[in-house]
Protein backbone atom coordinates (compact mmCIF):
# COMPACT_ATOMS: atom_id res chain seq x y z
CA UNK A 1 0.00 0.00 0.00
CA UNK A 2 1.07 3.31 -0.87
CA UNK A 3 2.30 5.84 1.63
CA UNK A 4 -0.17 8.91 2.33
CA UNK A 5 0.51 12.07 3.76
CA UNK A 6 -1.48 12.74 6.68
CA UNK A 7 -2.38 16.49 5.00
CA UNK A 8 -3.79 14.73 1.97
CA UNK A 9 -5.68 12.49 3.96
CA UNK A 10 -7.11 15.37 6.22
CA UNK A 11 -8.54 17.07 3.26
CA UNK A 12 -10.44 14.72 1.82
CA UNK A 13 -11.66 13.73 5.18
CA UNK A 14 -12.63 17.27 7.17
CA UNK A 15 -14.93 15.24 10.02
CA UNK A 16 -17.96 14.66 10.73
CA UNK A 17 -19.19 18.89 11.53
CA UNK A 18 -15.90 20.06 9.84
CA UNK A 19 -17.17 18.84 6.43
CA UNK A 20 -20.10 21.70 6.45
CA UNK A 21 -17.46 24.25 7.78
CA UNK A 22 -17.27 26.53 4.47
CA UNK A 23 -21.54 26.80 4.98
CA UNK A 24 -21.49 27.40 8.06
CA UNK A 25 -18.62 28.89 9.92
CA UNK A 26 -19.21 32.41 11.46
CA UNK A 27 -23.25 32.20 11.59
CA UNK A 28 -24.25 28.38 12.88
CA UNK A 29 -20.93 27.16 14.15
CA UNK A 30 -18.28 29.51 15.80
CA UNK A 31 -20.78 32.53 16.27
CA UNK A 32 -19.69 36.01 17.68
CA UNK A 33 -21.78 37.17 20.86
CA UNK A 34 -20.50 40.44 21.26
CA UNK A 35 -21.09 43.17 23.94
CA UNK A 36 -21.49 43.12 27.48
CA UNK A 37 -22.11 38.90 29.38
CA UNK A 38 -26.26 38.78 29.80
CA UNK A 39 -29.78 37.68 29.15
CA UNK A 40 -29.09 40.06 26.11
CA UNK A 41 -25.62 40.30 23.17
CA UNK A 42 -25.19 41.52 20.23
CA UNK A 43 -24.99 38.48 17.19
CA UNK A 44 -23.67 40.01 13.72
CA UNK A 45 -24.68 43.72 14.80
CA UNK A 46 -28.58 43.07 15.77
CA UNK A 47 -29.07 42.75 19.82
CA UNK A 48 -30.59 39.77 20.61
CA UNK A 49 -31.96 37.61 23.34
CA UNK A 50 -29.59 34.98 24.70
CA UNK A 51 -30.39 31.61 25.85
CA UNK A 52 -27.06 29.35 24.89
CA UNK A 53 -24.45 30.73 27.43
CA UNK A 54 -23.70 29.00 30.93
CA UNK A 55 -24.18 31.98 32.97
CA UNK A 56 -26.88 30.06 35.34
CA UNK A 57 -26.49 32.19 38.38
CA UNK A 58 -26.34 35.53 36.45
CA UNK A 59 -22.82 36.13 38.02
CA UNK A 60 -20.75 36.92 34.52
CA UNK A 61 -21.56 40.70 34.86
CA UNK A 62 -22.42 41.20 38.67
CA UNK A 63 -20.92 44.52 39.98
CA UNK A 64 -19.37 42.38 42.56
CA UNK A 65 -17.91 39.65 40.77
CA UNK A 66 -16.14 42.40 38.11
CA UNK A 67 -14.39 44.34 41.02
CA UNK A 68 -12.87 40.97 42.57
CA UNK A 69 -11.82 40.05 39.16
CA UNK A 70 -10.97 43.80 38.64
CA UNK A 71 -8.85 43.79 42.22
CA UNK A 72 -7.05 40.50 41.28
CA UNK A 73 -5.78 41.61 38.12
CA UNK A 74 -4.40 44.62 39.31
CA UNK A 75 -2.55 42.79 41.87
CA UNK A 76 -1.26 39.98 40.16
CA UNK A 77 -1.97 40.35 37.01
CA UNK A 78 -2.28 37.34 34.46
CA UNK A 79 1.24 35.84 34.95
CA UNK A 80 1.31 34.88 39.03
CA UNK A 81 1.93 32.34 39.64
CA UNK A 82 4.53 31.03 37.34
CA UNK A 83 5.18 26.96 36.63
CA UNK A 84 3.45 24.06 37.84
CA UNK A 85 1.80 23.73 41.81
CA UNK A 86 3.95 20.92 42.24
CA UNK A 87 7.25 23.13 41.25
CA UNK A 88 6.81 27.31 42.06
CA UNK A 89 2.88 27.67 41.62
CA UNK A 90 1.39 26.50 44.21
CA UNK A 91 -0.45 29.48 46.58
CA UNK A 92 -2.00 29.91 50.14
CA UNK A 93 -5.02 31.22 47.48
CA UNK A 94 -5.01 27.52 45.85
CA UNK A 95 -5.24 25.95 48.93
CA UNK A 96 -8.19 28.29 50.48
CA UNK A 97 -10.10 27.96 46.98
CA UNK A 98 -9.59 23.97 47.68
CA UNK A 99 -10.49 23.82 51.85
CA UNK A 100 -13.58 25.96 50.54
CA UNK A 101 -14.51 23.85 47.68
CA UNK A 102 -14.61 20.46 49.67
CA UNK A 103 -16.01 21.80 52.75
CA UNK A 104 -18.64 23.02 51.34
CA UNK A 105 -19.36 19.74 48.68
CA UNK A 106 -19.02 18.10 52.10
CA UNK A 107 -16.08 16.15 50.94
CA UNK A 108 -12.43 15.72 52.65
CA UNK A 109 -9.94 17.34 50.08
CA UNK A 110 -10.05 18.88 46.91
CA UNK A 111 -8.33 19.53 43.86
CA UNK A 112 -8.43 22.39 41.35
CA UNK A 113 -8.12 22.04 37.77
CA UNK A 114 -6.50 24.19 35.26
CA UNK A 115 -9.56 23.16 32.59
CA UNK A 116 -12.58 21.39 33.17
CA UNK A 117 -12.26 19.12 29.67
CA UNK A 118 -8.51 18.16 29.81
CA UNK A 119 -9.14 18.09 34.42
CA UNK A 120 -11.56 15.22 33.78
CA UNK A 121 -9.67 13.39 31.02
CA UNK A 122 -6.38 13.53 33.36
CA UNK A 123 -8.20 12.87 36.65
CA UNK A 124 -9.88 9.00 34.64
CA UNK A 125 -6.29 8.35 33.32
CA UNK A 126 -4.62 8.83 36.82
CA UNK A 127 -8.06 6.64 38.70
CA UNK A 128 -7.50 3.08 36.74
CA UNK A 129 -5.11 0.98 35.20
CA UNK A 130 -5.09 -2.20 32.82
CA UNK A 131 -6.54 -4.23 34.77
CA UNK A 132 -9.42 -2.04 35.70
CA UNK A 133 -12.40 -1.77 34.01
CA UNK A 134 -14.67 1.18 33.23
CA UNK A 135 -18.76 1.00 33.19
CA UNK A 136 -19.77 4.52 31.86
CA UNK A 137 -22.79 5.78 30.71
CA UNK A 138 -23.60 6.01 26.44
CA UNK A 139 -24.76 9.58 26.60
CA UNK A 140 -21.33 10.76 28.49
CA UNK A 141 -19.48 13.95 28.04
CA UNK A 142 -16.61 13.99 25.47
CA UNK A 143 -14.26 14.67 28.11
CA UNK A 144 -15.17 11.35 29.65
CA UNK A 145 -15.07 9.32 26.20
CA UNK A 146 -11.73 11.23 25.57
CA UNK A 147 -10.66 10.00 29.60
CA UNK A 148 -11.45 6.63 28.32
CA UNK A 149 -9.20 6.58 25.42
CA UNK A 150 -6.14 6.31 27.54
CA UNK A 151 -7.73 3.82 29.54
CA UNK A 152 -5.48 0.59 28.45
CA UNK A 153 -8.02 -1.66 30.12
CA UNK A 154 -11.82 -3.17 28.99
CA UNK A 155 -14.96 -0.44 29.51
CA UNK A 156 -18.45 -1.75 28.88
CA UNK A 157 -21.05 1.04 28.36
CA UNK A 158 -24.67 1.00 29.34
CA UNK A 159 -27.58 2.37 27.83
CA UNK A 160 -28.81 6.02 28.95
CA UNK A 161 -30.28 5.86 32.12
CA UNK A 162 -31.47 2.03 31.64
CA UNK A 163 -31.04 0.20 34.98
CA UNK A 164 -31.57 -3.15 33.19
CA UNK A 165 -28.50 -2.44 30.93
CA UNK A 166 -26.50 -0.91 33.55
CA UNK A 167 -27.14 -4.22 35.56
CA UNK A 168 -26.52 -6.34 32.85
CA UNK A 169 -22.80 -4.28 32.23
CA UNK A 170 -22.22 -4.56 35.77
CA UNK A 171 -22.54 -8.95 35.80
CA UNK A 172 -19.95 -8.15 32.48
CA UNK A 173 -17.18 -5.78 34.18
CA UNK A 174 -17.44 -8.20 37.62
CA UNK A 175 -16.67 -11.34 36.24
CA UNK A 176 -13.75 -9.77 34.37
CA UNK A 177 -12.75 -7.85 37.53
CA UNK A 178 -12.20 -11.09 39.13
CA UNK A 179 -10.26 -12.34 36.50
CA UNK A 180 -7.60 -9.12 36.10
CA UNK A 181 -7.92 -8.24 39.32
CA UNK A 182 -8.60 -5.04 39.42
CA UNK A 183 -11.63 -2.66 40.14
CA UNK A 184 -14.20 -0.99 38.49
CA UNK A 185 -14.93 2.66 38.24
CA UNK A 186 -18.37 3.82 37.19
CA UNK A 187 -18.78 6.85 35.38
CA UNK A 188 -21.94 9.44 35.11
CA UNK A 189 -22.95 12.47 34.91
CA UNK A 190 -25.35 14.48 37.61
CA UNK A 191 -27.00 16.16 35.03
CA UNK A 192 -26.41 15.33 31.62
CA UNK A 193 -26.09 18.92 29.58
CA UNK A 194 -27.42 18.04 26.49
CA UNK A 195 -30.88 17.35 27.46
CA UNK A 196 -30.95 18.06 30.76
CA UNK A 197 -32.01 15.15 32.74
CA UNK A 198 -29.74 13.67 35.33
CA UNK A 199 -28.13 10.74 36.42
CA UNK A 200 -29.55 7.98 38.12
CA UNK A 201 -27.42 8.19 40.91
CA UNK A 202 -29.93 7.00 43.47
CA UNK A 203 -30.35 4.00 41.84
CA UNK A 204 -26.81 3.53 40.83
CA UNK A 205 -25.64 3.83 44.69
CA UNK A 206 -28.56 1.55 45.70
CA UNK A 207 -26.96 -1.43 43.43
CA UNK A 208 -23.45 -0.77 45.75
CA UNK A 209 -25.52 -0.56 48.80
CA UNK A 210 -27.69 -4.03 48.80
CA UNK A 211 -24.51 -5.72 48.31
CA UNK A 212 -24.45 -6.82 44.82
CA UNK A 213 -21.75 -4.97 43.15
CA UNK A 214 -18.47 -3.71 44.37
CA UNK A 215 -17.39 -0.80 42.42
CA UNK A 216 -16.36 3.44 42.72
CA UNK A 217 -18.68 5.89 41.73
CA UNK A 218 -17.27 9.07 39.37
CA UNK A 219 -19.66 11.45 38.74
CA UNK A 220 -19.23 14.60 36.32
CA UNK A 221 -21.53 17.02 37.68
CA UNK A 222 -20.50 20.59 35.91
CA UNK A 223 -24.25 21.48 34.80
CA UNK A 224 -25.52 20.42 38.33
CA UNK A 225 -23.17 22.29 40.79
CA UNK A 226 -24.21 25.17 41.76
CA UNK A 227 -28.14 24.35 40.21
CA UNK A 228 -29.43 21.73 41.88
CA UNK A 229 -29.61 20.29 45.52
CA UNK A 230 -31.16 22.51 48.19
CA UNK A 231 -27.43 24.24 49.06
CA UNK A 232 -26.27 23.99 45.16
CA UNK A 233 -24.32 20.83 45.83
CA UNK A 234 -25.75 19.45 42.79
CA UNK A 235 -27.40 16.41 41.83
CA UNK A 236 -25.87 14.31 44.29
CA UNK A 237 -27.66 16.35 46.71
CA UNK A 238 -30.93 16.59 44.93
CA UNK A 239 -30.99 12.68 44.66
CA UNK A 240 -29.63 12.38 48.54
CA UNK A 241 -26.72 10.66 47.40
CA UNK A 242 -23.83 13.21 48.19
CA UNK A 243 -21.82 11.18 50.83
CA UNK A 244 -21.99 8.10 48.20
CA UNK A 245 -20.06 9.72 45.70
CA UNK A 246 -16.18 8.94 46.06
CA UNK A 247 -15.24 11.40 42.99
CA UNK A 248 -17.19 14.32 42.42
CA UNK A 249 -16.27 16.45 39.40
CA UNK A 250 -17.32 20.20 39.31
CA UNK A 251 -16.36 22.99 36.91
CA UNK A 252 -16.61 26.71 37.14
CA UNK A 253 -17.62 27.00 33.44
CA UNK A 254 -21.43 26.97 34.12
CA UNK A 255 -22.96 28.58 37.26
CA UNK A 256 -19.49 29.85 38.42
CA UNK A 257 -18.82 31.91 35.29
CA UNK A 258 -15.53 31.55 34.90
CA UNK A 259 -12.89 28.83 33.82
CA UNK A 260 -11.38 26.19 35.73
CA UNK A 261 -12.63 23.34 37.60
CA UNK A 262 -12.00 20.58 40.98
CA UNK A 263 -12.53 17.60 41.74
CA UNK A 264 -13.53 16.18 45.17
CA UNK A 265 -12.51 13.06 47.20
CA UNK A 266 -11.71 11.56 50.10
CA UNK A 267 -8.58 13.23 51.20
CA UNK A 268 -6.31 10.07 50.45
CA UNK A 269 -7.40 9.93 46.43
CA UNK A 270 -7.00 13.89 46.27
CA UNK A 271 -3.50 13.26 47.49
CA UNK A 272 -2.84 10.61 44.98
CA UNK A 273 -4.35 12.69 42.16
CA UNK A 274 -2.01 15.71 43.07
CA UNK A 275 1.01 13.42 42.76
CA UNK A 276 -0.69 11.77 39.55
CA UNK A 277 -2.67 14.26 37.52
CA UNK A 278 -0.52 14.84 34.37
CA UNK A 279 -2.71 17.66 33.67
CA UNK A 280 -2.21 19.50 36.70
CA UNK A 281 1.66 18.13 37.47
CA UNK A 282 3.30 19.57 34.29
CA UNK A 283 0.84 22.50 33.55
CA UNK A 284 1.15 26.03 34.71
CA UNK A 285 -1.23 26.68 37.57
CA UNK A 286 -4.30 28.26 37.94
CA UNK A 287 -3.85 32.36 37.64
CA UNK A 288 -4.24 34.03 40.41
CA UNK A 289 -6.92 36.35 39.50
CA UNK A 290 -9.00 33.48 38.24
CA UNK A 291 -8.23 31.67 42.08
CA UNK A 292 -9.69 35.04 43.82
CA UNK A 293 -12.17 35.22 41.40
CA UNK A 294 -13.37 31.87 42.15
CA UNK A 295 -13.52 32.14 45.67
CA UNK A 296 -16.11 35.25 45.60
CA UNK A 297 -17.83 33.49 42.95
CA UNK A 298 -18.23 30.37 45.48
CA UNK A 299 -19.16 32.48 48.00
CA UNK A 300 -21.64 34.55 45.90
CA UNK A 301 -22.81 30.63 45.42
CA UNK A 302 -22.98 30.12 49.08
CA UNK A 303 -24.61 33.39 50.37
CA UNK A 304 -26.88 34.41 47.83
CA UNK A 305 -29.55 31.51 47.68
CA UNK A 306 -32.11 34.14 45.60
CA UNK A 307 -29.86 33.63 42.12
CA UNK A 308 -30.47 29.89 42.27
CA UNK A 309 -34.12 30.54 43.41
CA UNK A 310 -34.48 32.72 40.25
CA UNK A 311 -32.93 30.57 38.08
CA UNK A 312 -35.22 28.18 38.67
CA UNK A 313 -38.32 30.62 38.69
CA UNK A 314 -37.44 31.38 34.81
CA UNK A 315 -36.45 27.92 34.19
CA UNK A 316 -39.69 26.38 35.69
CA UNK A 317 -41.49 29.05 33.87
CA UNK A 318 -40.48 27.93 30.29
CA UNK A 319 -40.76 24.37 30.66
CA UNK A 320 -44.23 24.86 31.71
CA UNK A 321 -45.15 26.98 29.30
CA UNK A 322 -43.39 24.79 26.67
CA UNK A 323 -44.99 21.67 27.52
CA UNK A 324 -48.36 23.55 28.01
CA UNK A 325 -47.82 24.48 24.21
CA UNK A 326 -47.64 20.65 23.21
CA UNK A 327 -44.01 21.15 22.80
CA UNK A 328 -41.64 17.83 23.81
CA UNK A 329 -38.99 19.19 26.17
CA UNK A 330 -37.55 15.93 26.69
CA UNK A 331 -37.01 14.21 30.33
CA UNK A 332 -35.21 17.09 31.39
CA UNK A 333 -35.37 17.73 35.22
CA UNK A 334 -32.99 20.59 35.59
CA UNK A 335 -32.36 23.91 34.41
CA UNK A 336 -31.41 22.82 30.91
CA UNK A 337 -34.17 23.21 28.34
CA UNK A 338 -33.91 21.05 25.26
CA UNK A 339 -36.93 21.62 22.87
CA UNK A 340 -37.18 18.98 20.11
CA UNK A 341 -38.83 19.56 16.49
CA UNK A 342 -39.00 16.94 13.72
CA UNK A 343 -37.77 18.29 10.69
CA UNK A 344 -34.91 18.49 8.08
CA UNK A 345 -31.70 19.77 8.17
CA UNK A 346 -32.82 22.72 5.55
CA UNK A 347 -35.91 23.16 7.61
CA UNK A 348 -33.36 23.14 10.97
CA UNK A 349 -31.16 25.46 9.31
CA UNK A 350 -34.29 27.92 7.79
CA UNK A 351 -35.74 28.08 10.95
CA UNK A 352 -33.07 28.96 13.07
CA UNK A 353 -32.20 31.74 10.55
CA UNK A 354 -35.22 32.87 11.16
CA UNK A 355 -35.66 32.95 15.06
CA UNK A 356 -32.29 34.88 14.99
CA UNK A 357 -32.64 37.06 12.08
CA UNK A 358 -36.47 37.66 12.36
CA UNK A 359 -37.50 37.44 16.34
CA UNK A 360 -33.92 38.17 17.82
CA UNK A 361 -33.66 35.20 20.01
CA UNK A 362 -30.08 33.21 20.07
CA UNK A 363 -29.74 29.80 21.03
CA UNK A 364 -27.68 26.72 19.79
CA UNK A 365 -29.34 23.80 17.68
CA UNK A 366 -28.55 20.51 17.35
CA UNK A 367 -28.99 18.52 14.59
CA UNK A 368 -27.52 14.80 13.24
CA UNK A 369 -25.79 13.20 14.48
CA UNK A 370 -25.98 14.56 17.92
CA UNK A 371 -29.74 13.50 17.36
CA UNK A 372 -31.53 11.50 15.13
CA UNK A 373 -32.15 11.96 11.70
CA UNK A 374 -35.01 14.58 11.07
CA UNK A 375 -34.70 15.81 14.98
CA UNK A 376 -34.17 19.60 15.51
CA UNK A 377 -32.97 20.02 19.24
CA UNK A 378 -32.84 24.02 20.07
CA UNK A 379 -31.24 23.94 23.21
CA UNK A 380 -31.87 26.84 25.87
CA UNK A 381 -30.10 27.63 28.94
CA UNK A 382 -32.42 29.83 31.07
CA UNK A 383 -30.44 31.78 34.11
CA UNK A 384 -31.10 33.90 37.13
CA UNK A 385 -30.26 37.39 34.92
CA UNK A 386 -33.42 36.17 32.71
CA UNK A 387 -36.72 37.76 33.01
CA UNK A 388 -40.34 36.67 32.76
CA UNK A 389 -41.05 39.38 29.89
CA UNK A 390 -38.18 37.07 28.27
CA UNK A 391 -39.74 33.53 29.14
CA UNK A 392 -43.01 34.79 27.21
CA UNK A 393 -41.43 36.30 24.05
CA UNK A 394 -39.73 33.16 23.35
CA UNK A 395 -42.88 31.24 24.43
CA UNK A 396 -45.43 32.46 22.13
CA UNK A 397 -42.15 33.29 19.32
CA UNK A 398 -41.62 29.14 19.40
CA UNK A 399 -45.56 28.78 19.22
CA UNK A 400 -45.17 30.87 16.02
CA UNK A 401 -42.05 29.09 14.56
CA UNK A 402 -43.47 25.65 15.21
CA UNK A 403 -46.80 26.72 13.53
CA UNK A 404 -44.66 27.71 10.53
CA UNK A 405 -42.50 24.58 10.60
CA UNK A 406 -45.55 22.92 10.50
CA UNK A 407 -46.73 24.24 7.06
CA UNK A 408 -44.13 23.44 5.48
CA UNK A 409 -42.65 27.18 5.51
CA UNK A 410 -38.98 26.23 5.95
CA UNK A 411 -38.93 22.84 3.47
CA UNK A 412 -37.11 25.11 1.03
CA UNK A 413 -34.38 22.69 -1.04
CA UNK A 414 -31.67 25.69 -0.41
CA UNK A 415 -30.26 26.96 2.82
CA UNK A 416 -31.14 29.99 4.11
CA UNK A 417 -28.46 32.55 2.14
CA UNK A 418 -26.13 33.34 5.23
CA UNK A 419 -22.96 36.04 4.26
CA UNK A 420 -20.80 34.20 6.87
CA UNK A 421 -17.61 35.09 8.36
CA UNK A 422 -15.36 33.01 8.22
CA UNK A 423 -12.01 35.02 8.92
CA UNK A 424 -9.95 34.71 12.06
CA UNK A 425 -10.24 37.64 13.81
Amino acid sequence: MAQQDIFDKIRKNRGPIGQYSKGVHGYFTFPKLEGELGRKMFFRGKECLVWSINNYLGLANMPEIREADAQAAAQYGLAYPMGARMMTGQTSEHEKLENELAEFMDKEDCILLNFGYQGMVSAIDALVDRTDIIVYDSESHACILDGMRLHTGKRFVFQHNDMESFDKQMKNATALAEKTGGGILVITEGVFGMAGDQGKLKEIVEFRKSGKYNFRLFVDDAHGFGTMGKTGQGAGEEQGVQGEIDVLFGTFAKSMASIGGFVCAEESIVEYLRYNMRSQMFAKALPMTITIGARKRLEMLRTRPELKENLWKIATALQTGFKDAGFDIGATNSPVTPVFMKGSLAEATNLTFDLRENYGIFCSIVIYPVVPKDVIMLRIIPTAAHTMEDVNYTLDTFKTLKSKLDSGAYKSEELAAVEVDDKKA
